[in-house]
């Protein structure tokens, strides 16, 4: 099956590095995000930002700017999916996998299950923004032409 488009093998090392790689990649934007806001705000960054489930709220500024902070960092990771994980089918796989990954980091930080209603909303509008613009992105790619003349033209 050499000749195979794409092979369906299974490999192990190549998904944990796609989700450190995500993960990386949902952290580092969010980060870069949150620092704009913070810039803005002149505010003091602060790790609370990120894993403090209160934070979020309709009711502070900082809530609403952090919410947004959140959102945007959806679009970036949806490109992450788009140039790291290349494949329509897996966006929701990786999505869910690394939101996943941040209750646990939420959890751990604040030492208690994450409540807020607020914190849940934004984490299914994410993974709803995440999973579906990264699929349309990933598709885009995957149902583009294959040429079929691959061979150089001779000029005769």
């Amino acid at each position: 099956m050499a000749g195979q488009f794409r092979s369906y093998v299974w490999d192990p090392v190549l998904i944990v590095s796609q989700i450190v790689l995500m993960q990386n990649v949902y952290y580092g934007s969010l980060g870069l995000w949150l620092a704009l806001v913070d810039w803005l705000l002149r505010g003091s960054p602060s790790l609370d930002q990120m894993f403090n489930a209160e934070i979020l709220g309709f009711s502070t500024p900082s809530g609403r700017l952090s919410m947004m902070s959140f959102i945007l960092n959806a679009l970036t990771c949806a490109l992450g999916l788009l140039y790291f994980i290349r494949r329509g089918k897996q966006c929701l796989d990786f999505t869910v996998t690394v939101h996943f990954f941040h209750l646990l980091g939420c959890w751990f930080y604040s030492s208690r299950f994450p409540s807020a209603l607020t914190w849940w909303l934004v984490q299914a509008v994410c993974i709803a923004l995440m999973a579906v613009i990264g699929e349309y992105l990933c598709m885009r790619t995957e149902l583009k032409e294959i040429p079929l003349n691959s061979a150089p033209k001779s000029n005769v």
